[in-house]
C-alpha cells in the first residue's frame, strides 16, 4: 500500500504508541461535552501540538465516540498556501503511531468530480506533504472511532466562494452516507492572552450562530480569526445542507493554558454541528 509516513510524530505528538494512545485517553476522560440530543454531523477540533491543543480537542472528539461513521472529511487549512486551491494526498493511506487510516479514493473521485462541475477546478493530489493540519487529528480519530477511512481536504484557498463551493460540493459527495465532517483549526495567532480571549469569543460566537459567512468575515472586520476559517465555513455548510441546525460550543483554551509565562498564546476552540432530534 502507498502510504503516506507522518513527519511530526516524535514532535508535534508521540511517536511511542503506548504514550500516545496513554496521553489521547488522559486527555478523553478529561473532556465532559453535554449529551446532545440528536445526530452529530460535524465536530471543530484544533491542530496545535498535542499537548498545547489537545486537552480541547478531545472535548470534539468525545462527543462522537463510539460512532462508527462509513468515512471521515477532515477539511483544513493547507499553511503553505499557493495556487493551488483545494487539495488533497496524493497516498492511499496515513500511518501514525496507532496505525494506518486508509484514504477513501472513491469518495475523493466523487468530490474532485463534483467541485469541477461546480467550481470549474478540482483537488490537486500532494505526494509527501507536511501538513499537520489533518494529520494531528488522526489518532484521536483512532482512539474514538477504531477504524476509518478517510477523505482529506486542504484549503490553501479560504476565501468564501472556495468554502461555498467546497461545502457543497461535500453534501453532494456524502449525501446519503453515515459521514462525520471534522473542521480542523485553531483560532487566534500570537496575541497577549486578554486580546486572544476576546477575538476567539467573537469568532466562536458566529461559530454557534452557524453562520458560516460571518466565520470567513471576522478577519477583515478585524474582530477575530481562525487559521482554518474557510475549513470551519466549508464544514457549516456542508452539514447545513446535510440537515444540522444547531451549533454547541463545547470547550474553549489557549496555549497559555500549558505556558502561562508566555507573553502570546494561540487559542484553541471545540465545537459540535448537529442535527436536533425530530420530537
Amino acid at each position: 500500500m502507498d502510504i503516506r509516513p507522518s513527519p511530526i510524530a516524535g514532535s508535534w505528538y508521540p511517536s511511542n504508541p503506548v504514550r500516545l494512545r496513554h496521553e489521547i485517553e488522559r486527555y478523553l476522560e478529561q473532556a465532559h461535552p453535554p449529551a446532545l440530543p440528536g445526530r452529530v454531523w460535524g465536530t471543530l477540533a484544533p491542530h496545535a501540538g498535542l499537548r498545547y491543543s489537545g486537552p480541547v480537542a478531545a472535548w470534539a472528539f468525545a462527543c462522537v465516540r463510539g460512532s462508527s461513521p462509513d468515512f471521515v472529511v477532515i477539511a483544513s487549512p493547507w499553511h503553505r498556501g499557493g495556487e493551488t486551491p483545494l487539495i488533497t494526498t496524493g497516498h492511499a493511506a496515513y500511518e501514525t503511531p496507532l496505525g494506518i487510516v486508509e484514504v477513501d479514493t472513491d469518495a475523493i473521485r466523487r468530490l474532485d468530480a463534483a467541485l469541477r462541475a461546480r467550481a470549474g477546478f478540482g483537488l490537486a493530489r500532494r505526494r509527501y506533504d507536511d501538513e499537520h493540519a489533518v494529520e494531528i487529528e488522526l489518532p484521536f480519530l483512532q482512539c474514538v472511532l477504531g477504524p476509518f477511512r478517510l477523505l482529506p481536504v486542504m484549503l490553501a484557498d479560504q476565501r468564501a466562494a472556495t468554502a461555498a463551493a467546497l461545502g457543497a460540493a461535500l453534501a453532494e459527495t456524502v449525501r446519503g452516507r453515515n459521514v462525520l465532517l471534522i473542521a480542523s483549526s485553531d483560532l487566534s495567532h500570537y496575541e497577549p492572552e486578554h486580546v486572544a480571549r476576546r477575538l476567539d469569543a467573537e469568532l466562536l460566537r458566529r461559530v454557534a450562530a452557524f453562520d458560516p459567512d460571518a466565520v470567513i468575515a471576522a478577519e477583515s472586520e478585524g474582530v477575530g480569526y481562525a487559521c482554518g476559517s474557510g475549513a470551519i465555513a466549508a464544514v457549516l455548510w456542508a452539514c447545513r445542507a446535510l440537515g444540522a441546525d444547531q451549533v454547541t460550543i463545547l470547550h474553549y483554551g489557549t496555549s497559555g493554558d500549558v505556558e502561562p509565562a508566555a507573553p502570546w498564546v494561540v487559542g484553541y476552540g471545540a465545537a459540535a454541528i448537529w442535527q436536533a432530534a425530530a420530537v
